[in-house]
């Protein structure tokens, strides 16, 4: 438990991640009161990062659903153990005699096997998924439901359910409550509109790429080592790239990448010949390569004025 915003900021800062006031307030209101985050944003900015530091920070268990296109509620929910149900079959099958004694009509018998029902759809057969496992957890945990926007707008009215009152049905036993209320972690890429009704249950955050000046924090906090000048050079090339018409923009985590190569390359100063024998750290399509290729001149001269 976070004991302010500034708390926030400096136990995230110990976690390798640098965060803003704004982003901190969101996820310091989210802990005190029990509300969802939906964190929206371009890939690469650090939502998933997001997610797993708020667990880290706290030492609670990260619980991560990855969704895509055609996710259902078997694959997020539970599962039922179809190998242990059919074990426990064959044990009835070898008890059955037992089971009858003193049964006198059809109707009795029937009534007697009703009575072991119980014992094949209970929680014992349930293989939990993450969502069920969120909640049943017997400590608190952090749900990251990871890449929402992927999913199917019926598996999205689902989750409105859990995010409501953080309970499952589950037709066979009933209604499962949650033992703890999960702190809940959305991450879209905005790939598509999130619905109202989800919007409304989740605090928003929008994250971008950061500043030049927090992109330069994060790099000489994550990379050991990296000159203060080749980090300025980095950002201004990584952020001179995310300018023009990419495929795929780089990301902080390219980014870092980068500065790490550069840094076992034992390279102290960035030149035109090392940026574009390196493209490939930060540009994983060529076309992007051969965008960025045209594109040396603005580069290098950016990068002689930071010299």
């Amino acid at each position: 438990m976070f004991s302010s915003i500034a708390d926030v900021i400096e136990t995230f800062k110990r976690n390798y991640y640098i965060i803003n006031p704004d982003v901190a307030t969101v996820v310091y209101l989210s802990v005190m009161m029990n509300r969802p985050i939906l964190v929206e944003g371009p890939a690469g900015v650090g939502k998933t990062e997001l997610g797993k530091v708020i667990a880290a920070s706290q030492g609670l268990e990260l619980i991560r659903l990855q969704c895509y296109e055609g996710l259902d509620e078997a694959k997020a929910l539970y599962e039922w153990e179809y190998a242990k149900q059919l074990l426990y079959t064959q044990i009835l099958k070898d008890k059955i005699g037992e089971v009858l004694t003193g049964t006198k009509t059809l109707a009795e018998a029937v009534e007697r096997l009703g009575h072991e029902e119980d014992a094949f759809f209970s929680t014992k057969f349930i293989l939990p998924r993450p969502l069920l496992k969120s909640i049943t957890s017997e400590e608190q945990v952090v749900l990251l439901i990871d890449e929402v926007d992927k999913s199917d707008p019926e598996f999205e009215a689902f989750l409105l359910e859990i995010l409501s009152d953080f309970q499952i049905s589950v037709p066979e036993i009933g209604t499962i409550q949650a033992k703890h209320i999960p702190q809940v972690i959305l991450t879209s890429n905005n790939t598509r509109d999130m619905s109202d009704a989800l919007k409304r249950r989740c605090l928003h955050l929008f994250m971008d790429f950061p500043t030049k000046e927090r992109e330069e924090e994060i790099i000489r906090l994550k990379v050991p080592g990296v000159d203060e000048r080749l980090a300025r050079q980095v950002v201004f090339t990584v952020q001179t790239l995310r300018d023009l018409d990419l495929k795929k923009v780089p990301s902080i985590s390219e980014t870092l990448d980068w500065a790490r190569a550069l840094v076992i390359l034992n390279i102290k100063n960035l030149d035109p010949d090392t940026v574009t024998t390196t493209l490939n750290f930060i540009l994983k399509y060529q076309s992007d390569i051969e965008a960025a290729r045209k594109n040396m001149t603005k580069i290098a001269e950016g990068i002689a004025v930071l010299n």
